[in-house]
């Protein structure tokens, strides 16, 4: 998690507010948790922003925002919040337990957005966090409070449409005023216009959003004209909820009539396009909205112009560029949906992309493109959350949750979130209890991300039944992943003879199938740490040198870097103790790129062991390295999966670091580890320096002689 915290660039001008931000200011002081209350479109996640932003300097972690509009299930909400603040977890404990356990020592400032639809578990949420985490300060956006103990409340009404005094600016002309300007070349408030501009604000009650909307009508009317056909609209739609606040008719009213506004194709896509969660890209635009009525040539253009009116946000990310629609818009454009009976179309065209989306990132896992592919999947995880929700609530839709969930498999294990992927695959796995294809597979992803979590109370069942389905059904390709998770199981079972041989089978079934992926190259690797552990050094090098070579041939840095914990395992104990630094650094870089919490920690560990080795023996920093080592397993799941075998080199390291050091050493080291968040961890295991981004390029301590897959010098 980084420390100067995770907020984005405004990207247009803030008007007024000066008394409402002061008010959050000094309520984060004195208070804990503050929750901006106010109808939508009134700006309370803008003011939450600044506000953020001003706040950042008093909390040492920084100021971190989670959104939680695109998220529809209130069980991953959690899974959420974690993701808003990089911090990757592999077990099956509630993502709450792991907020706390990852934040216990942090001071920092959540920015929660967008909490009305998930109120009482953001309510519960919170509350938990709050109980729990003492520097932990809580900025919520809600149309409605949390009711949580300690809550202040900061209400957000519409900018005010009348000066505040004689010859000032009413806030609300002033925000119409620069979105003008913006759309509209030379574009000036005047003497001429003053008087009607204040009048459309008046009309539309300074809610900015309302106010947003009508400015960007300028490209095509004048002030008058916009208030004229204002008015027609509030003649028309005027319907609603008694009980709802009046200025809630006015936004609604304000929408329909920018939708009123808009080409027939606009009106189209846009309740199309409300079929997405959070951001999308052009591609995904043309193959799920296009037909019956829209070509798929006409998108990007009409995407252009649901971006000038204020439909459409434009996020430019180092991928390209991005869409997203406001939640209110999408709300509204859902309703269009619905009303021409499209919605299934769309959602059934929606869950097939981000079925493919998964199914092409399965297969370009195995190659060169695996850290893009890690970065795809991530910006399309609220869509792809959103299909599962769909198949998983849609009759007859089931067999498609498993295969999505299972397909997925690559960025549950490979980007960190194990949680997340079981959570789903429990959930179709009790939906589809019939022997098919998907439900063998589904199994051995859900036996395999349970063994990788320690828990084998769960993986072995799992894994038992995809095994005896596999021989029933005459599943090959099943029957090898079974009998390869197999293997797993029984390695961290502190098993290895058995695990080689279940190992040796399921590479004989790959080989017959023709099977050669991430998953063939991680057999390998286990089959030679198998052999490491039972002391044969020349078969299990004799598997990782042939890991190297495949890995080398097809560009795959994933599993590589599993191998190169096994290369510095087998240099440490072989005594060649600069060659083991070299690689479980290399370990850790790799991993890094990915997330990847368990690589990582493994590697550590190592490192941490081969500091009490050789000439340069230094025992406090390697219990250092325990201590951080220790809070990524916190994360992980069981420590060494509960195994004494993989637990050996931390034994070791502990034993010699406790006899070389005096007590307050040996506790005062592994507490400033185990203080350390990821990037300062993975910075102290690289040898002082990390730059970039996560996965960048670490420039010091010895290297490899080979790049990017360094192999002992012959």
């Amino acid at each position: 998690m980084q420390r100067h915290g995770r907020l984005p660039a405004e990207l247009t001008s803030f008007i007024g507010r000066e008394a409402e931000l002061r008010s959050v200011a000094e309520l984060l002081k004195v208070s804990r948790l503050v929750t901006v209350t106010g109808p939508g479109g009134v700006g309370k996640t803008r003011l939450a922003l600044r506000a953020a932003a001003a706040a950042a300097a008093d909390h040492p972690d920084g100021a971190h925002l989670a959104e939680v509009g695109p998220v529809q299930d209130p069980l991953l909400l959690g899974h959420a919040v974690l993701e808003a603040l990089r911090l990757t977890d592999h077990t099956a404990r509630p993502p709450q337990d792991v907020l706390v356990e990852q934040l216990a020592d942090r001071r920092l400032l959540l920015v929660l957005d967008g909490c009305e639809h998930l109120v009482d578990a953001c309510a519960e949420l919170v509350d938990e966090l709050l109980r729990a985490v003492p520097g932990l300060s809580v900025l919520a956006t809600s149309r409605q409070s949390l009711r949580v103990d300690g809550e202040h409340l900061v209400p957000l009404a519409p900018l005010p449409a009348e000066p505040a005094f004689p010859g000032a600016e009413a806030e609300a002309v002033t925000l119409f005023a620069d979105r003008a300007a913006a759309v509209v070349p030379g574009w000036r408030l005047s003497a001429a216009n003053r008087a009607e501009v204040a009048l459309l604000c008046r009309r539309l009650d300074g809610i900015p959003l309302a106010v947003e909307l009508a400015a960007g009508r300028l490209r095509a009317l004048s002030v008058e004209q916009i208030a004229a056909r204002l008015d027609d609209r509030f003649r028309v739609l005027t319907g609603g909820s008694r009980s709802a606040p009046p200025r809630h008719h006015t936004l609604r009213t304000t929408i329909g009539w920018s939708h009123e506004l808009c080409t027939m194709q606009e009106r189209l896509l846009w309740a199309r396009l409300s079929v997405f969660a959070g951001g999308f890209d052009l591609d995904a635009a043309e193959y799920v909205c296009a037909g019956d009525g829209l070509e798929a040539d006409e998108v990007l253009e009409l995407l252009d112009s649901l971006v000038d009116k204020s439909v459409l946000l434009r996020i430019g990310d180092p991928g390209g560029v991005r869409f997203r629609m406001l939640d209110t818009l999408r709300e509204y454009g859902g309703q269009w949906l619905r009303a021409g009976g499209e919605d299934h179309r769309l959602l059934c065209r929606h869950r097939d992309w981000y079925l493919g989306v998964a199914t092409w990132g399965e297969v370009e896992w195995f190659g060169p493109r695996q850290a893009e592919t890690a970065e795809r999947t991530r910006l399309a995880h609220a869509n792809l959350r959103a299909a599962l929700e769909f198949c998983l609530a849609e009759p007859g839709e089931e067999q498609l949750a498993l295969v999505l969930a299972g397909t997925l498999w690559f960025y549950w294990v490979g980007s960190g979130h194990l949680g997340e992927g079981r959570h789903w695959l429990d959930r179709a796995l009790a939906l589809a209890p019939e022997p098919t294809e998907a439900r063998a597979k589904a199994l051995w992803v859900t036996g395999y991300m349970a063994t990788l979590q320690g828990d084998l109370t769960r993986a072995r069942p799992a894994l038992e039944e995809c095994r005896r389905q596999a021989l029933v059904t005459g599943d090959d390709r099943a029957l090898a992943y079974a009998v390869h998770r197999q293997g797993c199981a029984a390695l961290i079972g502190d098993d290895p003879q058995r695990a080689a041989e279940l190992f040796e089978e399921a590479l004989w079934h790959y080989n017959t199938i023709g099977e050669l992926n991430s998953n063939v190259l991680m057999a390998m690797f286990e089959l030679g740490v198998a052999y490491l552990f039972l002391g044969d050094t020349d078969n299990g090098d004799a598997w990782i040198e042939r890991v190297r070579e495949i890995c080398e041939e097809h560009g795959e840095q994933w599993a590589y870097a599993y191998g190169l914990y096994a290369m510095a395992y087998s240099k440490w104990a072989t005594g060649e103790v600069r060659l083991a630094r070299a690689f479980a650094r290399e370990c850790v870089r790799l991993n890094h790129l990915f997330r990847d919490l368990l690589g990582i920690v493994l590697a550590m560990d190592v490192l941490a062991l081969l500091e009490t080795e050789g000439p340069d023996t230094d025992l406090v920093e390697a219990r250092v390295l325990q201590g951080a080592a220790h809070r990524l397993w916190q994360a992980v799941g069981t420590p060494f999966f509960g195994s004494r075998t993989f637990g050996g080199p931390h034994r070791e390291c502990e034993q010699r670091a406790r006899a070389g050091l005096t007590d307050q050493e040996f506790t005062e080291a592994f507490r400033l580890g185990s203080g350390l968040d990821l990037d300062a961890a993975v910075r102290r295991a690289l040898g002082g320096e990390l730059s970039g981004p996560p996965g960048g390029e670490g420039r010091s301590g010895p290297r490899p002689p080979v790049r990017p897959f360094p192999v002992p010098a012959r």
